[in-house]
């Protein structure tokens, strides 16, 4: 079996690492002839919207998903005529919309942040007055890792929001267009969790744990699973809320849902990722059968594999820079993976996770590899 997979980053290659054991080929597209899927697969070089590349790619492939979200609708369109495509059009186009996906949580009864859809200035300040400060202006497509957001805690803060997210033209005489916008308010959370659920081609769904996510500078700098302190009665409730957004959605494969918790067993609706996520990547090592393969299986039409954890895990982005690979390799219950990228400020260049019976200890191995990544 032939998968595509639209995107080369290293989703893509983890996608691939976990799909070869099981007999499974790939092939990628993406613009970059340099991209981290280069090793794994055959690579199909061009545009998402290149009608020629996309005839390359597709030929031959059994079925196609994406590790990468931000594609155009018309290439998702044009691609379920040739093959099977999973997730669906629906999935990816509801997740490439913040309101939308917001709408999607409020249609299955799941209650996201306050938001307001912000076309106008006037929409815009009349947002802020109803909704108070502080907020959060971002557009409403193709933002990620805290690009396209704006925090807002005072009137200047909205000029300045407002006036970079639609800035004047050269000659300084309107503004030019920009994308939609969407104001939500800052939800006062104790911590965000994810919960990433599988569901196959057949409707069997299955729930890796609740996972704690701390971000830093609008990028995911570590994750713990499972997540310490969650309730029996949190985890069901939000796997039923997860649930009922991928019956919703016809859903198969991995997706990702955030969740902010407000403490009391509460928790609130932030987005959607339909696709494997940043936030499962401990599930390498740290659970029976990973996001990654789990995916693969659920496209592929196979059984879906254990969500059982193995203990417990930390999992840690290298951002900006390759770590101390010697240092990391000493440490007992590290694991290292190095995604084949150029070094750039605010970049995944990898990422590392701890694993280890329980909790304590895996925090442990983590702070001694904290301290190795931050010299990166």
């Amino acid at each position: 079996m032939i998968v595509g997979v639209l995107g080369g980053g290293q989703l893509g290659r983890m996608l691939a690492l976990a799909g070869l054991p099981l007999g499974v080929r790939f092939r990628f597209l993406d613009p970059d002839a340099g991209c981290p899927s280069r090793d794994v697969g055959e690579l199909v070089v061009g545009a998402y919207d290149d009608e020629a590349a996309l005839g390359r790619f597709v030929q031959g492939v059994d079925v196609v998903t994406y590790e990468f979200e931000n594609v155009p609708a018309k290439t998702a369109r044009w691609l379920t005529e040739h093959v099977s495509v999973f997730p669906s059009e629906v999935a990816l186009a509801t997740a490439q919309d913040r309101l939308a996906e917001k709408a999607c949580f409020v249609a299955e009864g799941i209650e996201p942040a306050p938001h307001a859809k912000v076309d106008t200035e006037a929409e815009f300040r009349a947002a802020i007055e109803r909704m108070g400060t502080p907020c959060i202006l971002k557009t409403r497509r193709f933002g990620y890792d805290g690009k396209g957001q704006w925090v807002i805690r005072s009137a200047a803060d909205a000029e300045r929001a407002w006036g970079e997210a639609y800035p004047f033209d050269a000659a300084r005489t309107r503004r030019t267009d920009a994308a939609d916008l969407i104001l939500e308010g800052l939800v006062p959370f104790v911590r965000e969790l994810s919960m990433l659920g599988v569901r196959g081609k057949d409707g069997e769904c299955r729930f890796y744990p609740p996972v704690r996510n701390t971000h830093e500078r609008g990028i995911l700098a570590r994750s713990v699973a499972p997540a310490p302190g969650v309730s029996d009665a949190q985890r069901e409730a939000m796997e039923r809320a997860t649930a009922r957004v991928m019956e919703r959605l016809g859903y198969v494969g991995v997706l990702a849902v955030e969740y902010f918790d407000l403490g009391g067993g509460r928790f609130v609706a932030n987005e959607m990722a339909p696709r494997v996520h940043n936030s499962g990547h401990w599930s390498i090592e740290g659970a029976e059968c990973s996001q990654f393969e789990n995916h693969i299986r659920a496209v592929c039409g196979l059984p879906l594999g254990s969500t059982s954890v193995r203990g417990s895990s930390v999992m840690l982005n290298a951002i900006g820079g390759l770590p101390d690979m010697r240092g990391l390799l000493g440490l007992p219950g590290v694991h290292v993976h190095i995604y084949g990228k150029a070094p750039r400020a605010g970049r995944k260049i990898g990422h590392v996770t701890a694993c280890a019976q329980d909790i304590a200890a895996a925090e442990e191995l983590a702070g001694k590899a904290a301290a190795m990544l931050r010299n990166c």
